[in-house]
């Protein structure tokens, strides 16, 4: 399951940030603790830090485990050059190391399904080479998801989608996998290559 935060809220502010933010965070409340609190409760203002600790320690790791910029670049180059059946077998490969029951299917709109924990997800693929993409895609794939009774939607392109395009996706809670996202998907299939 995963824990939906606010997209602006601090904890996703700093887990977007640099990981020694929230370090920052943590020292200044201890500080600002042992200068304004009696001492029977220093203990307590210290504790309300831990939190600002565990996103810092989160935030750490995922900035460990990022591509550079250069690894982004060549799986997004070699994902361009490649056929739409090893593209699709790529992303059952990561789907399918991340707990995944991928199904292919031939529907309209989706090209997998996915299934873990009782929670099915459609996925929308065959168009990741496409220049433009506007709504009628997602539109399908939206249309999809209703007639098969599914939780989530993820449409898939190596390229970034237009503002109404992506407005779309929002508002009918579609996600949309491109550049660095799509290439950490793909890097996790090409791992298992190895």
């Amino acid at each position: 399951m995963k824990l939906k935060i606010a997209p602006n809220s601090l904890f996703a502010i700093l887990l977007r940030s640099p990981w020694w933010l929230s370090i920052v965070v943590v020292v200044a409340i201890a500080l600002a603790s042992r200068a304004f609190l009696p001492d029977r409760y220093l203990v307590f203002g210290i504790l309300g830090s831990l939190p600002f600790l565990v996103i810092g320690v989160i935030a750490a790791f995922k900035q460990i485990q990022a591509l550079s910029d250069e690894d982004v670049t060549r799986l997004l180059h070699s994902a361009a050059a490649m056929s739409w059946r090893d593209f699709s077998g790529a992303l059952e490969q990561a789907y399918g190391q991340q707990g995944y029951q991928v199904s292919r299917l031939d529907g309209r709109a989706a090209d997998l399904m996915l299934a873990k924990a009782g929670r099915r997800t459609l996925v929308a693929g065959k168009r990741w080479k496409a220049g433009n993409h506007g709504i009628e895609p997602l539109r399908a794939l939206s249309e999809d998801r209703q007639s098969q009774d599914t939780s989530h939607c993820v449409y898939i392109t190596l390229a970034d989608v237009g503002h109404k395009t992506r407005l779309f996706a929002t508002e009918n809670q579609i996600e949309l996998i491109h550049g660095p996202a799509l290439a950490q998907l793909l890097h996790a299939a090409a791992a298992l290559k190895k």
